[in-house]
């Protein structure tokens, strides 16, 4: 059963944390040892978790994987947080996994922007209308490119379905307007992670996006409560504290992100295995030591 519409948009306001991908060593997908990371997720109060995004090495599954991750994780997850759907690849790859998010216990979607290099503007805007159609469950969209302009995004914010916008590009006064020209009831959500929630709080976005929950959720939970409160000093603080991890995974041309979170995941006992190229895998030597000295700072290292 899905979220009433009031539970799901107070949820999207809050974390929404993007789930890796677990592997084996033979590289094979292994769903169920995610059951630790969200069962702590839960526990430290993350309102949302996303299956199939970016953190989880959407684009590097292939179709038959993305699909059993989007079956299987929502019944891991039992009811504890949100459970959003990533979808997105081609048209009719996207509208398979919408129609069936539903039964597989989605509250909600998240399309991916298209990658394509020849992407239209309305051409997006009728790529995430069919998908909607097909979902028929609320939509969020993961906006990585604000390039499509504004009538295209105001356009998209007024798709039927769409409760929600990820912005995740860092042009923050696009973002005011964007806000200012969405359709009723659609919020804006940071989808830049904790380093950008500050100022996107400031124009009227509301939570944001989070790999770090995978790690160490209690941080990014203690900035959200900062941000609820106003209290930006501390947020800034809550940020300075993550802000080494949160370089390592920006390193190698943001190559290193899903990287680094499944490497402090297997140094903390929570073996997820590698991540798939062309992420950069493994951490070079001087990058992996800093990690290691980084989360023995946070108790962390498994003994």
């Amino acid at each position: 059963m899905t979220l009433p519409p009031d539970r799901l948009r107070a949820a999207l306001t809050g974390i929404s944390g993007i789930l890796v991908t677990p592997m084996d060593a033979e590289d094979r997908i292994v769903p169920q040892r995610l059951s630790p990371i969200i069962a702590r997720a839960a526990e430290a109060g993350v309102d949302t978790l996303t299956v199939n995004g970016n953190t989880g090495e959407f684009y590097g599954l292939s179709f038959a994987e993305a699909e059993r991750m989007q079956a299987e994780v929502p019944a891991l997850i039992a009811g504890r947080t949100a459970v959003v759907a990533g979808i997105g690849r081609s048209l009719a790859e996207a509208c398979a996994l919408a129609r069936r998010a539903r039964a597989d216990g989605a509250d909600a979607i998240m399309v991916h922007q298209p990658p394509d290099p020849f992407v239209a503007p309305r051409g997006v805007v009728a790529y995430v209308s069919k998908v909607a159609e097909a979902a028929g469950l609320p939509v969020v969209l993961y906006l990585r490119n604000d390039g499509i302009g504004l009538p295209a995004i105001e356009a998209l914010t007024r798709i039927p379905g769409v409760v929600g916008v990820k912005w995740a590009t860092p042009n923050v006064m696009v973002l005011a307007q964007a806000i200012r020209r969405a359709g009723p009831d659609v919020s804006f959500i940071c989808g830049l992670a904790e380093p950008w929630a500050p100022p996107m709080t400031a124009l009227g976005a509301q939570g944001f996006t989070s790999g770090v929950i995978n790690v160490v959720p209690e941080k990014s939970v203690a900035i959200l409560r900062a941000l609820r409160a106003g209290d930006f000093a501390a947020a800034n603080a809550g940020i300075a504290a993550i802000h080494a991890f949160e370089a390592l995974r920006a390193e190698e041309q943001n190559g290193a992100n899903v990287a680094v979170v499944k490497a402090a995941l297997a140094l903390s006992g929570m073996d997820v295995g590698a991540a798939r190229p062309p992420a950069a895998w493994p951490l070079p030597p001087g990058s992996a030591a800093a990690l290691r000295d980084l989360l023995a700072g946070w108790g962390m290292l498994a003994r």
